[in-house]
C-alpha cells in the first residue's frame, strides 16, 4: 500500500514560525567530505519540492534559506560507484539554525541545535523495539525470489506477520501525544493515526489536547481535515457527494451512479500496488456489472501526467469511468474523503450509503457475493 507520509519524528521550537518566512541555516561537518564533493538539500515547502546544493570545502558545508512551518527533508551525498547508494540523512528543517556532524558519512550524523531532531530520537528510541522488528521483516522480504512474491498465500502470511507487529506503534505514538502536547512530533504520529478506525476517536482526543501552536501549523490543519474526514465517512452514513471531471474533462458526480452499487475506487498510475490490485478490480466489475454493480476511479495522477493516467486505464484494460483532477495527493475527492493511502475504496449501495470500504484481493469478491447471490436468492 502506498501512504502519502511516512513517519518521521518531529518536535518544536516556538513559536512554529506559524505566519511568516523565517530564516533557516544548516552547517554541517563531515570530516569524510573531499573538496569539490556536492551536498544535495531536498525539503517540502508549502506542498512543493525545494532542492538545493552546497559544495563541501574542508570537510563542512552549509545552507541558508526561509521556511514557513517545520518540513520533513534529507540531505545527501550522491554515489559515483555503481550499485552503492547514496549517503542520506533523513530529518526534520525547522528555523534557526541546525548543525550536522559525523566523521565518516551523513547517515551516522548527530544533528544539534533542533528540538524537532531531537524528539525525532527520542521517538526512535522509544520505538526501537518495534522498529527492529520491522526492519528485520524489511531485510527477510528483500530476499524473497520473485516466485514467492507472486505466491499469494505466501504473501498473504508475511504481510500479516508485518501488520501484528506495526500493531506494536500504535500504542507508543498515542502516548507520546497524550506525555507531549507542545510537540510537533505529536501531530506527525498522530496524522499516521487520523484515519485507523480502530483508534480513531483516541487519537482525536489526544489531537484536540494538543497546544494550539501545534495544531495551527500547516500539517496540524492537515490533519484536522482528516479527522474530520474520517467522521463523515464511516460505514453506514450517506456518501458526500462530489464532481470531478473524466477523461475527456467533462464533470462527472458521484450521484449520477444512484441506483447501482458503485465501488469508489482511490488509485493512481504510479502506484505499483494500485497497478497490481487492477486486476482484481476488473475481475470483479466483468463478473457482477451486468448485475447493478459498476467502478468509479478517482485517480491521484500527478500534473501534467494525464498521458501516464491515460495509459495505465488502457494497458489495465479499466472499463469504468475514470475522473481527476491531476492534483497528486491533493486530489480535491482524496483529501474530502480523507485517504492517507491508495490503493483505497468504499462500496456504495444503490441509496448511496457507504457499506463497505477498504475491500481488496478476495474480500471485494466476497463482499459482491454476498451482495448479489442474497439477491438471486
Amino acid at each position: 500500500m502506498i501512504k502519502k507520509t511516512t513517519l518521521l519524528a518531529a518536535g518544536a521550537l516556538l513559536p512554529f514560525a506559524l505566519f511568516a518566512q523565517q530564516p533557516f541555516s544548516i552547517k554541517g561537518e563531515i570530516k569524510s567530505l573531499q573538496p569539490g564533493d556536492k551536498i544535495f538539500l531536498n525539503y517540502i515547502a508549502d506542498g512543493k519540492s525545494v532542492l538545493d546544493s552546497a559544495i563541501a570545502a574542508k570537510g563542512t558545508f552549509t545552507f541558508n534559506g526561509k521556511i514557513k512551518d517545520p518540513a520533513r527533508g534529507v540531505l545527501y551525498k550522491k554515489s559515483n560507484v555503481k550499485g552503492v547508494k547514496s549517503d542520506a540523512l533523513p530529518f526534520y528543517l525547522e528555523s534557526g539554525n541546525i548543525e550536522v556532524a559525523a566523521t565518516d558519512s551523513l547517515k551516522k550524523a548527530t544533528i544539534n541545535g533542533s528540538l524537532i531532531n531531537r524528539d525525532n530520537s527520542k521517538l526512535k528510541s522509544q520505538s526501537k523495539t518495534v522498529q527492529d522488528q520491522i526492519d528485520i521483516l524489511n531485510a527477510e522480504y528483500a530476499k524473497f525470489t520473485p516466485e514467492q512474491k507472486k505466491d499469494k498465500a505466501f504473501i498473504d502470511s508475511f504481510e500479516k506477520r508485518y501488520e501484528n507487529i506495526s500493531a506494536g506503534l500504535t500504542p507508543i505514538y498515542l502516548d507520546y501525544a497524550r506525555n507531549n502536547p507542545d510537540s510537533y512530533i505529536s501531530i506527525v504520529v498522530l496524522s499516521q493515526l487520523a484515519t485507523n478506525d480502530k483508534v480513531h476517536s483516541d487519537a482525536e482526543q489526544l489531537f484536540q489536547a494538543l497546544s494550539p501552536k501545534v495544531r495551527e501549523t500547516s500539517t496540524g490543519k492537515s490533519i484536522a481535515g482528516y479527522f474530520e474526514a474520517a467522521k463523515k465517512t464511516k460505514v453506514g452514513l450517506q456518501a458526500i457527494d462530489f464532481t470531478q471531471n473524466d477523461v475527456n474533462d467533462k464533470p462527472v458526480k458521484l450521484s449520477d451512479f444512484k441506483g447501482k452499487y458503485v465501488l469508489v475506487d482511490f488509485w493512481a498510475s504510479w502506484c505499483g500496488p494500485c497497478r497490481q490490485e487492477n486486476p482484481n478490480v476488473v475481475s470483479a466489475y466483468n463478473q457482477y456489472k451486468d448485475k447493478g454493480f459498476t467502478v468509479l476511479g478517482v485517480s491521484l495522477d500527478q500534473p501534467g501526467k494525464k498521458a501516464a493516467w491515460l495509459k495505465a486505464i488502457e494497458d489495465d484494460k479499466l472499463a469504468w469511468t475514470q475522473v481527476s483532477d491531476l492534483k497528486f495527493w491533493d486530489n480535491a475527492v482524496a483529501k474530502l474523503y480523507g485517504i492517507r493511502s491508495i490503493p483505497s475504496n468504499f462500496l456504495i449501495d444503490p441509496s448511496g450509503k457507504i457499506i463497505a470500504k477498504g475491500l481488496r484481493e478476495e474480500a471485494l469478491h466476497n463482499k459482491l457475493a454476498e451482495i448479489f447471490d442474497a439477491k438471486s436468492k
